[in-house]
């Protein structure tokens, strides 16, 4: 059976999770095709595909434009085999963001017009290193408001590992898996 596994980055955790997914997955047994959105330059043949999981960080509420692109451009290819969504936010890793998340997921969801056999929310990272000082400040002040987080101590990683391989796995194994919340605080 071949798995793809699309992504979208921007900091670079979710390509951490993709690249993860990848492992588990070829671990498993499957064929796994990993592309990252960002560096296509045209349609991806989804023939032989079996099932798909797609993954994008939010960022400024949206998810990137690449990885938007991508999902319309192949709708029809992607409604034609079983797929899992995962949204990768920050707002994830918090009970106070959880509506907020699965909005995003949803919003996307809705502009690219998908309707995935399952979707999940993935807890992200903080990684101030690569933020500007606007960055930073919509971080600290937006994001983690009222959060015991300080992007000041530096890498912070949220993402549950487990509960992430757990709902891989049970997508690829026909596990019911629709709606699954992967947000739980993981150091």
């Amino acid at each position: 059976m071949t798995v793809l596994i699309a992504f979208a980055t921007v900091e670079g955790q979710t390509a951490k999770i993709a690249n993860f997914i990848n492992d588990i997955t070829t671990a498993a047994g499957y064929t796994a095709n990993l592309i990252n959105t960002d560096a296509l330059t045209g349609q991806v043949s989804l023939d032989s595909i079996d099932q798909v999981i797609l993954l994008a960080p939010v960022h400024q509420r949206r998810h990137p434009k690449s990885f938007e692109a991508f999902v319309s451009s192949h709708k029809e290819a992607l409604a034609a085999v079983k797929s899992l969504v995962l949204s990768v936010s920050l707002k994830a890793a918090f009970a106070s963001g959880q509506e907020e998340a699965w909005d995003y997921l949803t919003e996307m969801l809705l502009r690219t017009n998908l309707k995935p056999d399952a979707s999940a929310l993935v807890a992200g990272a903080v990684r101030p290193e690569s933020y500007d000082y606007f960055d930073k400040e919509i971080i600290q002040h937006v994001v983690l408001l009222g959060q015991k987080v300080n992007p000041k101590d530096g890498t912070q990683e949220f993402t549950d590992w487990d509960a992430l391989q757990s709902t891989v796995m049970g997508f690829l194994d026909g596990s019911d898996v629709t709606n699954t919340d992967l947000s739980q605080i993981s150091r």
